[in-house]
C-alpha cells in the first residue's frame, strides 16, 4: 500500500504525542503482558477506550469538569495542565488504558498511585472553600463528566457505537475503575448517569478559572502548527457535544443549527482520520492479549 509508510509515520509521531515518549514501551507492557484483567477482550470499555473518539472525548470531559469550582482549582493549583499539557495527557491516556487493557496487577498499581497523589491534593477554591482531590463527592463528579463524555464522544463518532445494553455496560465497567479510585454512589446505567449529571447542576458554575481553561483549551493549545487544522476540529466537536447549559455557562460559541452540524461533521472526518494513521484500534487488538481474564470487580 502506497500510503503505509506515511500513514506509519504519522501514526507513531501522533501516538508519541498523546501517549508520551515512552508510549511504544508502555503499549507493549499494557497488551503483552500475560496476566488476569479487570475486563474481558469484548468488554464495552475496551471498545470505548480503543477508540479514536476517545480525542473528543477527552476534550469534552476538561471543559465539562472544569464547571466544578472544586475540580477546577484542583486542576489549576496542582495539574501543571499549563506548565506541562502533554505530560497530564499522557500520563491520563496511560492510565486509561492500563486500566482498560493492562493485567490486573497493573491497573491495582495505576490506581494506587492516582490515589497517592490525590491525599496530597489539598487547597481552597477561589471564594474560599476547602477542597480536596480524595474527596468521594468531587471523585464522583469528575467520574461522571468523563463516563458521560467518552460515551457521547463514541455513540457520535465512535467506529462501532454501543446499542442501548451496550451502552450501561459500558457506563457499569467504567464504575468498577471509578469505585477503585474512592468514588462513590457510581451510577451503572445511562439513565442513571444522567440523574446523576443532572444532580450536580445546583453547584456547577463557570469561574474565571473554568473560563480561562477552556480558552486554553480551545484558543491556545500546545499544538504545533501541523496539527492546529485538525485540533480545531477536534475541540469544535467537543463543543458541538456539550450540553446547552454547559455552553452557555463557558460563554462558548456555539453558533446554531448550521454550525452544530458542521462540527459534528468535522468530527467525523478527524476521527476517522486519527483511526486511519493510529491503525488497527485497542478494541481489535486486544483479541490478541496474552493473558487470561478474569471476572470485573463490580
Amino acid at each position: 500500500m502506497i500510503l503505509e509508510p506515511w500513514r506509519r509515520r504519522v501514526g507513531t509521531a501522533l501516538f508519541l504525542r498523546v501517549a508520551g515518549p515512552d508510549g511504544l514501551e508502555s503499549r507493549e507492557r499494557i497488551h503483552g503482558t500475560p496476566g488476569p484483567r479487570w475486563f474481558a477482550p469484548d468488554a464495552a470499555i475496551r471498545r470505548v477506550h480503543g477508540d479514536a473518539s476517545m480525542f473528543v472525548g477527552g476534550l469534552r470531559a476538561l471543559l465539562l469538569q472544569s464547571l466544578h469550582p472544586a475540580a477546577m482549582a484542583g486542576v489549576a493549583g496542582h495539574s501543571g495542565y499549563r506548565g506541562d499539557p502533554w505530560g497530564r495527557l499522557a500520563r491520563t491516556s496511560t492510565f486509561l488504558a492500563v486500566t482498560a487493557f493492562g493485567t490486573a496487577d497493573d491497573a491495582q498499581a495505576a490506581v494506587d498511585r492516582v490515589r497517592a497523589v490525590h491525599a496530597r491534593v489539598r487547597g481552597r477554591t477561589p471564594d474560599g472553600q476547602p477542597y480536596r482531590a480524595d474527596d468521594p463527592d468531587l471523585l464522583r463528579w469528575v467520574h461522571v463528566a468523563e463516563v458521560d463524555s467518552f460515551l457521547r464522544a463514541h455513540q457520535r463518532f465512535g467506529r462501532r457505537p454501543l446499542d442501548p445494553a451496550g451502552a450501561d455496560a459500558y457506563v457499569r465497567d467504567a464504575a468498577v475503575v471509578g469505585r477503585a479510585l474512592g468514588a462513590g454512589d457510581l451510577p451503572e446505567t445511562v439513565a442513571d448517569l444522567a440523574v446523576a449529571l443532572d444532580a450536580f447542576r445546583p453547584v456547577l458554575a463557570a469561574g474565571d478559572q473554568a473560563r480561562d481553561t477552556a480558552h486554553f483549551l480551545l484558543h491556545e493549545p500546545p499544538v504545533p502548527p501541523a496539527m492546529r487544522a485538525g485540533y480545531a476540529l477536534l475541540s469544535r466537536a467537543a463543543v458541538a457535544t456539550l450540553p446547552r447549559w454547559a455552553v452557555e455557562e463557558l460563554d462558548l460559541r456555539s453558533g446554531g443549527p448550521v454550525r452544530t452540524r458542521a462540527a459534528l461533521a468535522g468530527g467525523q472526518v478527524v476521527t476517522r482520520t486519527i483511526r486511519f494513521v493510529l491503525g488497527p484500534d485497542d478494541a481489535r487488538r486486544i483479541t490478541q492479549d496474552r493473558g487470561a481474564h478474569e471476572p470485573s470487580r463490580g
